[in-house]
C-alpha cells in the first residue's frame, strides 16, 4: 500500500497499482473475461450473492461473471478514490449511467422520491431529472434556494461546479450545510480531482463523466462516482441489476490516463487563461464566462478550487448567426461535443448538449463553449480570430495545418 501522504501527482501515477509487483507485471493488466471458472457450487454462489448485494467477490468464490465485477475496473476505481480522497469509487459505462445509478440508489433504497437540483447543470442530467423517467420528482433552484426547496421526502441534492456551460462556481460546503443531512452529489467533471475535491467539503458523492478529462484522449466513454463504502454498495447493487459496469478496456484506458491527468490539466488551464484573456478584449465578444474573469463572486478560487480550469464560454454580440459562423469557421478547433481532451473543441450548447433543457434554463443562442487543449495558445487564438472576423457565408481558407472540421458529432 502506498503512503497516504503522497501528493496528487504521485498518487496519479501509482494509485491502483499496488498488486502489480505481486502479479509480476509492470504495465496495467487487462482482464477481459466475461465469465470466470467456479471453484464450487457453494463458494461460487456465495461470491455471486456478495457481488449482487453490492460487495466484492469472495477470495475463494472468484469473480463469477463480468457484469458484476472486474479486476481491471476495480484498479481504476481504487485509483480514482485515492485522488478524490474517498473510501472507494464505482465505475459505470457512461456518465449518464453513473447519474442514473445515483438517482436510483438514493431514491429507491431510501423510499424518498424527491430531488433538489441546482441549475445550471449538464443538459443530459437536467433532462433526466426534469423528465421524471426514473420515478423521482425534481425541484430546480439556485444554490441559495436549496434549503427552501427541501421536503421531507428529499433523497438527494445535485449540483455541478464549475457549472456546464456557464462556468458558475457553487459553494459546496454552503450547499451541504443547507441540505441538512440530505446526501449531496457534486459533478466534478470540469474541475477534475486535480483542481477540486468535493468530498473534502462534505459532498457524499463525487461524479465524473470520465469520458472527459480523466480519459483525456476522446477514445473512451465512462462514468465514475467516488464515495464511501455504504453508498458504493448501493450503487453497485444498481449497477449489477442494470448491467452498467464499465468495460475493462475502458477502465484500462482511464487508469492509464490518470497518470498524466495532473500535467494535462495544468497545461490546459494555462492555455485557457491566455485564450480567455484574449477573448475578453475581442470586439465580437460581449462576455467571457471564466472563473478568473469575474466569475468567482464568492471567492471560491483558492479556497475550494485550486484554479479556474480549461473550459471557457463566450457570449457573442452577433448571437446565433455569429455562433454558427464561429463554430463552422474554425480549423484548429474541432466543432464537436464533449470536452477535456488533449485537442481543443468548440460547440454550441443551446443547439446540442443543452437542447433538451427547458427553455427558461437553456443557454443563450449566442453562447459558445470552448474546451481548451494542449495546442499552442497563440495558434488557438489565431484560429478563433480568423473565424470571428469571417463574413457570413464565406468558406474557411483551407490551410493544410489545421485539422478539418468534423460534422455530425453525437450528443454528449
Amino acid at each position: 500500500m502506498i503512503s497516504r501522504r503522497l501528493r496528487i501527482d504521485s498518487v496519479a501515477v501509482h494509485a491502483g497499482r499496488e498488486d502489480l509487483v505481486e502479479l509480476g507485471v509492470h504495465a496495467l493488466p487487462i482482464d477481459l473475461s466475461s465469465t470466470n471458472p467456479l471453484p464450487g457450487i457453494e463458494t461460487g454462489g456465495l461470491s455471486y450473492e456478495a457481488m449482487a448485494g453490492g460487495g466484492v467477490p469472495h477470495a475463494e468464490g472468484g469473480a463469477v461473471y463480468g457484469r458484476l465485477w472486474n479486476p481491471t475496473v476495480a484498479r481504476f476505481e481504487s485509483a480514482l478514490a485515492r485522488m478524490e480522497h474517498t473510501e472507494t469509487a464505482v465505475a459505470f459505462s457512461s456518465g449518464m449511467a453513473a447519474m442514473t445509478a445515483a438517482i436510483l440508489a438514493t431514491t429507491r433504497e431510501s423510499g424518498r422520491g424527491h430531488i433538489v437540483a441546482v441549475r445550471p447543470l449538464y443538459g443530459g442530467t437536467d433532462h433526466l431529472l426534469a423528465s421524471g423517467m426514473l420515478g423521482a420528482e425534481t425541484t430546480f433552484c439556485t444554490a441559495e434556494g436549496v434549503a427552501a426547496a427541501l421536503r421531507p421526502d428529499t433523497a438527494l441534492v445535485v449540483l455541478e461546479t464549475p457549472a456546464n456551460p456557464t462556468l458558475e462556481l457553487v459553494d459546496i460546503g454552503a450547499v451541504v450545510a443547507a441540505a441538512r443531512g440530505v446526501p449531496v452529489l457534486v459533478d466534478n467533471t470540469f474541475a477534475t480531482p486535480i483542481l477540486q475535491n468535493p468530498a473534502a467539503f462534505g459532498a457524499s458523492m463525487v461524479l465524473h463523466s470520465a469520458t472527459k478529462y480523466l480519459g483525456g484522449h476522446g477514445d473512451v466513454i465512462a462514468g465514475v462516482i467516488a464515495c464511501d463504502q455504504e453508498t458504493a454498495a448501493a450503487l453497485r447493487r444498481v449497477r449489477a441489476v442494470t448491467g452498467a459496469l464499465l468495460h475493462p478496456l475502458g477502465a484500462y484506458l482511464l487508469h492509464r490516463g490518470l497518470a498524466t491527468l495532473p500535467i494535462r490539466v495544468r497545461a490546459q488551464q494555462e492555455n485557457a487563461r491566455r485564450v480567455a484573456a484574449w477573448l475578453s478584449t475581442h470586439p465580437s465578444v460581449s462576455r467571457v464566462h471564466y472563473p478568473e474573469l469575474g466569475g468567482d463572486p464568492g471567492g471560491l478560487l483558492g479556497r475550494q478550487m485550486k484554479g479556474p480550469g480549461a473550459m471557457i464560454s463566450v457570449e457573442l454580440r452577433g448571437g446565433l448567426d455569429q455562433a454558427g459562423r464561429l463554430t463552422s469557421g474554425v480549423g484548429l478547433f474541432t466543432h464537436a461535443v464533449s470536452l477535456g481532451g488533449v485537442d481543443s473543441l468548440i460547440q454550441h450548447p443551446a443547439a446540442l448538449t443543452h437542447r433538451p433543457v427547458a427553455a427558461e434554463a437553456r443557454p443563450s443562442p449566442g453562447l459558445v463553449r470552448l474546451s481548451i487543449g494542449l495546442e499552442d495558445p497563440e495558434d488557438l487564438i489565431a484560429d478563433l480570430d480568423q473565424a470571428l472576423h469571417r463574413p457570413l457565408g464565406q468558406a474557411r481558407d483551407r490551410d493544410p495545418a489545421p485539422a478539418p472540421v468534423r460534422a455530425g458529432a453525437a450528443h454528449a
